[in-house]
């Protein structure tokens, strides 16, 4: 096919060359000075903001016309992204999850970046394909392939990380709940108790105690402040023990016992959670002995046998 390969040859090309034209314009000095109608305009409240802040110099900037045009571009591929895919709450409870603001545009914007990046990838290798001769039909899908496999993987990416912070918040939940209990068997409150062990810890759960400490400071209650960081934080043995420990706040009753109570629970889930992660992963490392060492030791085995049986040997 000399037409597709001459094709993306010349579109190769031309992209390189437009490319390297663009970028030595973009770092062209500026040498122009200001307009007569820029300099004077602050001082004039005919063509400034209300406040005389703002200038307007009635001729319009270029730069900033293109920049603006492509923001709104980029805004409506946005909005047609996430109409497309939706899910936006889901997309926030995993940004929670995650521990990253909770700013669904600026992820779909993230994840309309890589779908680009994708679909450009996807356009060179078929540019490749086209110039190595080999071009087909199923070629021209690969730009496409990936760059679903960009938005894809945007997508699973942000859940790894909402998976990978929640077992980090489950194996610390246990050392912060004997903490707390040992802070108010020494004699603070409650309150007093969160803010030292957000104040001294550097973990995942406590990072989440200091959103806790900072909603109460800004007019939120104790129960309601730990209730919306067992939503935020979806993990069994935290919901527990926000659960209990709301309750004993609720009906006046010792905490310590209950948080001591809460912490050996926790430990006993994350034993129980070790010892069947420990039977699953048993499990996978029989594959490679399985499917990898006794096949080889079988061919190893019977090789020389029918090698010798070839040659008359036997």
């Amino acid at each position: 096919m000399i037409w597709a390969t001459d094709a993306a040859l010349a579109l190769l090309l031309g992209g390189a060359l437009g490319t390297g034209v663009w970028a030595l314009f973009m770092l062209t000095p500026r040498w122009s000075a200001p307009s007569l109608a820029r300099r004077i305009a602050p001082y004039l409240r005919d063509i400034t903001g209300p406040a005389g802040t703002t200038a307007w110099t009635g001729v319009a900037d270029p730069g900033a016309a293109i920049a603006g045009g492509f923001r709104a571009l980029w805004a409506a591929a946005q909005r047609r992204l996430a109409a497309v895919l939706g899910g936006n709450e889901g997309i926030a409870r995993r940004l929670a999850q995650a521990g990253r603001p909770v700013d669904v545009g600026a992820f779909r914007g993230q994840q309309l970046a890589a779908t680009l990046v994708g679909l450009v990838a996807g356009g060179l290798a078929v540019i490749v394909v086209a110039l190595g001769g080999s071009l087909s039909a199923p070629s021209f899908a690969l730009p496409l392939v990936c760059a679903a496999a960009g938005a894809i993987g945007a997508d699973l990416l942000l859940t790894a990380r909402a998976r990978s912070r929640m077992a980090r918040v489950a194996e610390e939940l246990p050392t912060v709940l004997e903490f707390l209990a040992l802070c108010l068997a020494a004699g603070e409150g409650i309150f007093d108790s969160i803010g030292r062990v957000a104040a001294l810890g550097s973990g995942e759960l406590t990072a989440e105690l200091r959103s806790v400490v900072l909603d109460v400071r800004t007019g939120s209650t104790l129960p309601d402040a730990l209730v919306a960081m067992a939503r935020r934080l979806p993990v069994p043995a935290l919901g527990r023990a926000v659960e209990h420990v709301v309750a004993a706040i609720e009906r006046g009753s010792p905490l310590a016992q209950t948080l001591q109570a809460q912490a050996a629970d926790a430990r006993e889930e994350a034993k129980r959670g070790l010892i069947e992660q420990a039977g699953r992963k048993e499990i996978l490392m029989l594959l490679p002995l399985v499917f990898g060492l006794l096949p080889l030791s079988v061919l190893f085995a019977v090789f020389p046998g029918i090698v010798m049986l070839r040659l008359g040997f036997g």
